[in-house]
This record gives C-alpha cells, structure tokens and sequence, in this order.
C-alpha cells in the first residue's frame, strides 16, 4: 500500500512560541490505515492533525520546516481548499466548522464548493445521514443541536465531501457511550471496506483502542509510531483494561475488556467490592433543590417534572445520551436558563450566576478573555474581593507552569482546565462541570478528579455532566441518569453504572457490578 501521509522532517513552531510544537517529526501513514495519535494534553497531537491539510502554518503563522505532503501534494503548495477532495478536518470543537444552518444544507456544502453533480449530492446526503443516524436532525438548525449532535453532523459533513483521508480531533469527545461506538463502528467501516485513510486524536482510549491499526505516540513534540499495544505501553497511558494490566503485571497488555477479561480469567477473582464510606455515607443539608422543574427552548421542552436534591460533599454525575437534557439542568441550576416551570433553589434562594453556582460550559473559550492564564484566574477573584492570588488554584489543576501563557495559544484540553480554575475561584457552594475531561489526558483527569473531591469537602457540591463513564466512575458519589428529560435512575455509582448496559465503567464489564476503578481492583487482590 502507498503512503498518502507524509511528514518529512517537519518543526512547528507558533508564533511567539517558546519551544516547537512538534519537533523533527518523520512519520508515514499509509492508505487505507485506522490510525490514533495518543499522548498528553499539549504535546502537540492537534497540531500535527492540522499540519495534515495545511491548516498549520498557512491560517497559523509561525516557522515551519519539513515537508507535508497529502496524496503527493505538498501542504506549502496547495491551500488547504485546494486539498478539500484528498483530505477532510473535523476540529476539537465542532461547531467551529459550521457554515450554513440547517443539517442537511451543512452537509451539501462541501459538495457544492467541489463542484458534484446534484444527483450525486443527494444520494451522498442520504448514505451519510443513515450512516451516522442523522435523519431525525436533517431540518434542524445546528444551533439548536446538543454537544454530541454538533459533533456527529460535523463528522457527516466532512465525510459526505468525499475524501480519502478523514482527520479528526476528538471525534467522541461529546458523545454518549452508544453513540461513540456507532460512529467508531462506522469509520472501521469506512477503513476496511472503501479503504479511505483515517486519523483520529482521542484521549478517551477506552473508546478507540480496540478499533485502530496504528497508533503514534506524542512526547513534549516528539513522535514515534507503531502497534497500538508497544505505543500506549509505551507511553504508560490506555484504558482501565491497559492501566490494570500494568499494576498487576499482565503480558501482553490488553487494550479492550475482551482482551482484560481473558487475562483476568487466569488468575484471582477478587471478592465482592468494599463499600467506600467517601460514596456511600451519610447525606448532610441540601446545597440545590430541584422540584417539578420543566425547562424548554422555543417550543421544544427538554426537561420535564424533574425533582432532585444535592446534597453538601455530594459529586454528583448527570449522565444519559445526547441531547437528554444534561446541559440544560446545568444552566437551570446556574440561573442561566429560565424554568418554564417549577423551583429551583441553591441554599434556599434563586441562583445568582457566579455566586452560588460557578458553570463551566462545555465550551470553554466562552469563558476566556484575558491576557494570560493568571489573569483569567485573578480577573474572577478581584470580582468576589479576594485578595489572595492564582497560584493555588492553579496547581491544584497541574497547570501553574501555564500562569504566563495566553490562553488562546493552549491546546483544547488546556483551555478547559483552566476556565475550570476560574470558575472554581468563584468559591461558590456548587460547582457545575460540563464534560470537564475533553482533551484531558490521564494524569489531567486524575488532578481534576482530586480538584472536584476537594471542592465537595467543607459544606459545598459538585454537579458534573459527562458522557465519560470512567470520571463517573473514579469520582462521583451519586450518578443520575436522564432520558427524555426525566430521571430514570438515581443511586450509587456501583449500583446504578453497574446495571448498565450502556454507562458501565470498563472494570464493571471485567469483573461485575460495583466494581468500577482499577485501584479498586488492584486493592481487592493484593
């Protein structure tokens, strides 16, 4: 097979950059290829993604050096309009890409730049709306849609165009469990029969390992590339399965719960799971009060008689598919979005925005305005009268090396951490987190878990809306489930992931119900 990928030698460096981005990268990637780039937030993944169609350096600036080349068609030399029909972009935030507003108009857009016949065009439309189960949006406006609705339209109007080579950063980033696996199964489709070329950047690796052929390890800019099980081993990171493999010193390392549950079959079980008095014990006074709550945008409701209490040092995690209505509560309770009916209260009262409850969206960059990461953190503490300064926050959330940097020069993930340090610096009794582990790698998860737990402590909550069973998992001491913008579960973390079909925590699917951490795991049998 010949290589329609190629970096030759290629440094990037941003402008006003300290050190490059990515550093001497040689890397070939041939055609027909399920390729994953792996590595920690801020080593230069999304970066390459965009070097692959020429948006980095020609919309960026900066000092390139090297060669890209794309079906043999230098990246210097064609503009990246020019290398719309080889190679298709989906970025971080999918909305970003949107041109038109209706569904079905965004996905014929492209087409339309590349000149397809008409004919051709609605048939493409129709194949590509059932392949990612998209009929029901086709007449929607994309700004009506949720997180995860934007992000499987911006993957059909980029597939719908035609191209050899599909990039995408954080394709089930904002997906549900069921429908991160619809689309992953759709693009193995797409590799295995039509041979197209896919590369994908994906913290959430229990989502993506089993499905590609290649992975390429990110490093501080470095690259190095290989078979998924040596690159991931490599770099200490994967999946519960592969985190629990190396505690308890299994070879090979699995990737997926198959895999895991051969090698757990060999060995001890561990007996039924310890009850955590820190998830299961005694619920003290009511932070936010929710009754018969029923929210709407224009005519479509999205939450309907919802009663809930959170209660102080609860983290509570909302889970449920996209479009639920996860969100909406979030800006409910934060007092951004009116109720057509029923009460809400924090403390007794009506939520007042950044006082009682700090809401970070799942957008960050909403949030993002100053000059320097430090000044994003003190810009919130001088509005409360807070005299003391960004540091703690900061290194709480593993980014005070960051404090001089802009904010719009860090990667996605980067970002997220910190308008979630600004929006905790409100203090306020409950914190609302929405998707918070996007473009998080392990050890930013693990930080942002230890941040959540503490801010729980001391006569205050956490509410955390996610479609990541495994930060549910790892930190919440309550899970509530929506459907049709009602509950339809509500318990403990073990109980309610754990008789789930669609929300269990991979160790859950190892080792049943009540089982959900690998530190669990490894505590229970050693």
């Amino acid at each position: 097979m010949s290589d329609v990928l190629r970096f030759d030698a290629v440094t990037y460096v941003y402008p006003e950059g300290a050190r490059p981005a990515i550093e001497d990268v040689d890397l070939a990637i041939a055609e027909g290829s399920f390729a994953l780039a792996v590595g920690p937030t801020g080593s230069g993944k999304s970066t390459l993604l965009r070097a692959s169609n020429g948006l980095v350096p020609q919309f960026t600036g900066g000092t390139f050096t090297g060669r890209v080349s794309v079906d043999g068609r230098d990246t210097l030399a064609h503009a990246p309009r020019r290398l719309a029909d080889v190679v298709a972009f989906v970025p971080q935030d999918p909305g970003a890409s949107f041109v038109l507003d209706r569904v079905e108009d965004e996905l014929a857009y492209g087409m339309e730049n590349l000149g397809v016949d008409p004919v051709h065009m609605r048939r493409r439309v129709e194949e590509t709306l059932d392949l990612l189960d998209l009929p029901g949006l086709r007449d929607r406006s994309v700004r009506t849609l949720s997180g995860g609705e934007r992000q499987r339209v911006a993957i059909a109007a980029a597939l719908a165009a035609g191209p050899r080579i599909l990039v995408l950063d954080e394709p089930t980033s904002q997906l549900d469990p069921q429908g991160a696996e619809d689309v992953m199964a759709a693009l193995q489709r797409l590799v295995h029969d039509h041979g197209m070329t896919v590369l994908l950047a994906e913290h959430r690796l229990e989502r993506v390992a089993g499905w590609v052929d290649v992975a390429i390890g990110f490093d501080h800019g470095r690259v190095r590339s290989g078979t998924p099980a040596d690159v991931i081993g490599h770099l200490g990171s994967g999946p519960p399965v592969t985190r629990l493999g190396q505690m308890l010193g299994w070879d090979p390392l699995p990737l997926t719960v198959r895999a895991a549950r051969a090698a757990a079959a060999g060995g001890p079980r561990p007996a039924l799971p310890p009850r955590d008095p820190a998830r299961n014990g005694h619920r003290h006074g009511v932070v936010a009060e929710v009754r018969g709550l029923r929210a709407s945008y224009a005519e479509t409701t999205v939450l309907r008689g919802l009663d809930l209490d959170v209660h102080e040092g609860e983290v509570l995690a909302v889970m449920g598919r996209n479009g639920a209505g996860k969100s909406t509560l979030l800006r409910v309770l934060a007092g951004i979005h009116e109720p057509s009916a029923g009460q809400v209260q924090i403390l007794g009262a009506k939520p007042r925005p950044g006082v009682d409850v700090g809401l970070c969206p799942q957008e960050a960059d909403e949030l993002l305005f100053s000059d320097s990461v430090e000044h994003e953190v003190r810009a919130t503490l001088v509005a409360r009268g807070e005299a003391g300064g960004a540091g703690p926050w900061l290194a709480a959330l593993g980014i005070a090396g960051l404090a001089a940097r802009h904010p719009r020069d860090l990667s996605a993930g980067q970002r997220l951490l910190v308008a979630t340090a600004a929006v905790a610096a409100t203090d306020a009794p409950l914190l609302a987190l929405d998707e918070p582990t996007r473009g998080l790698d392990p050890a930013s998860k693990e930080r942002l878990i230890g941040f959540v737990r503490a801010h729980a402590l001391g006569g205050r909550a956490a509410v955390v809306a996610t479609h990541d069973v495994e930060l549910a998992a790892a930190v919440a001491t309550r899970v509530v489930i929506l459907a049709g913008g009602e509950v339809i579960a509500d318990g403990d973390p073990g109980a309610v992931l754990g008789d789930s079909r669609v929300f269990a925590p991979q160790m859950t699917r190892v080792f049943g119900p009540g089982w959900l951490t690998p530190d669990q795991v490894v505590e229970a049998l050693t």
